[in-house]
């Protein structure tokens, strides 16, 4: 696996960049890539696309959009950019209006970037490291911050973990099911499934439930072999009735707020 500091090298961040709307911020973290060679202005179009026809629901945690798009021929290679921008500006999201951090996503599958994932949603869930992060002076010191975070697993903290593991799942075995669901499949899904991971962990709950990033399409054909959905407000909308309960997160890093959705879940 790639790490975060290797997807996102310092000609790939920039730092106080002026941006009048969400389109602008979308496609300077766009530009970024296709500077580094990742991928190519159409990719950057289909990245706002996706916002355009999804609603604003990359802005997964409060200040922050996760822009990506589908796996493309616009993909030359799996990358990452980060703009921190010098004003905040509106995607139109509920909660977590407005942002002043875009990180993008170029990615040729779901799988090389998993482990980049993991290390940005623990970065930006600690205050501590975000505050670090927002305040570095340089695209070479943030750079350091992340790469000084390569391979490290932070221990999950919060409430109180569950203390009964779920029955059977719905198919009749042992092990229950959760979707993680966006619109690609390859970007805030896997955020939302990576905080999810580390509440079941924490809780003990890991070898009875799994969990699957997947897009949309796919979710409606999956939902019956699970338990639940967790997305977001805009995704679930788009998702309608699928036979099992959706349920919105609207902090895609907080494992606080997905210990209470998994609670809500099994009831306990």
């Amino acid at each position: 696996m790639v790490a975060l500091s290797e997807l996102i090298p310092p000609e790939a961040i920039r730092l106080d960049v002026a941006a009048p709307d969400w389109r602008a911020a979308v496609r300077a973290a766009g530009d970024l890539l296709v500077a580094e060679g990742t991928s190519t202005d159409a990719y950057t179009d289909e990245m706002i696309q996706n916002v355009v026809d999804n609603g604003p629901y990359i802005v997964i945690a409060p200040g922050f959009a996760f822009a990506h798009a589908r796996p493309s021929p616009a993909v030359r290679r799996t990358g990452m950019s980060w703009v921190r921008l010098a004003e905040p500006v509106e995607f139109g999201h509920d909660a977590n209006d407005p942002v002043d951090l875009v990180v993008a996503l170029a990615a040729q599958d779901s799988a090389a970037h998993t482990d980049a994932m993991a290390a940005l949603a623990r970065l930006l869930a600690d205050p501590e490291q975000h505050d670090l992060l927002q305040s570095a002076a340089t695209p070479e010191a943030l750079h350091a911050l992340l790469r000084a975070h390569d391979g490290v697993e932070e221990p999950a903290t919060g409430p109180e973990p569950a203390s009964a593991a779920p029955a059977a799942g719905r198919t009749g075995t042992e092990q229950h099911k959760i979707l993680t669901v966006c619109g690609n499949g390859v970007g805030t899904s896997l955020f939302l499934k990576n905080t999810l991971e580390q509440v079941l962990g924490r809780w003990g709950w890991d070898r009875q439930v799994s969990v699957e990033a997947t897009d949309t399409i796919s979710a409606k054909g999956k939902a019956s072999e699970a338990v639940a959905i967790l997305t977001s407000r805009e995704i679930a909308r788009t998702l309608g009735d699928v036979g099992i309960p959706v349920k919105v997160v609207q902090d895609f890093t907080s494992t606080d707020e997905v210990d209470h959705v998994l609670r809500d879940t099994y009831d306990v």
